[in-house]
């Protein structure tokens, strides 16, 4: 658990130091709190007891990533993070819609492919909300739609 917490810290230092000493690049904001909530997802999960075992998979064949996958105990999960700054318009959860879900499901056939065994696996959906607050609030759906 400590080793996680200090290679966060020495990430987000890391990129603090970037943003200083690097040309700025003009990213759109949505797009840099996306990667910032998939990022403290990843650490969420580890201290869950996931096993991250891969980030932004994406396949040739497919349209679409898969955010994270990782296993849980003996479960491979396939991860799509949704982050948002307010709950106002709708739930991030909703934004997996049923297109969202054929698109992963797709890239998920494709990793599953190359794998030399056989293994459970399912879809997990964990939603990351910046707020008022500092930290991040974390809601995880394990199984959050049916495995196609």
């Amino acid at each position: 658990m400590l080793s996680g917490r200090l290679t966060q810290t020495i990430l987000r230092t890391l990129d603090w130091l970037a943003r200083k000493t690097l040309p700025a690049k003009s990213v759109p904001s949505h797009v840099q709190t996306g990667k910032r909530g998939e990022e403290d997802a990843y650490f969420y999960l580890r201290r869950r007891g996931y096993v991250m075992v891969a980030r932004n998979f994406r396949s040739p064949l497919r349209r679409g990533e898969i955010d994270l996958i990782g296993w849980q105990k003996d479960v491979l999960c396939f991860i799509e993070v949704k982050t948002r700054t307010t709950r106002d318009v709708k739930p991030a959860e909703a934004a997996v819609d049923r297109n969202k879900q054929q698109a992963l499901s797709a890239v998920a056939q494709e990793y599953l492919r190359h794998l030399s065994f056989t293994c459970q696996w399912r879809f997990d959906v964990v939603t990351v909300y910046y707020g008022q607050s500092s930290q991040p609030l974390f809601e995880l759906f394990q199984s959050a739609f049916p495995v196609a």
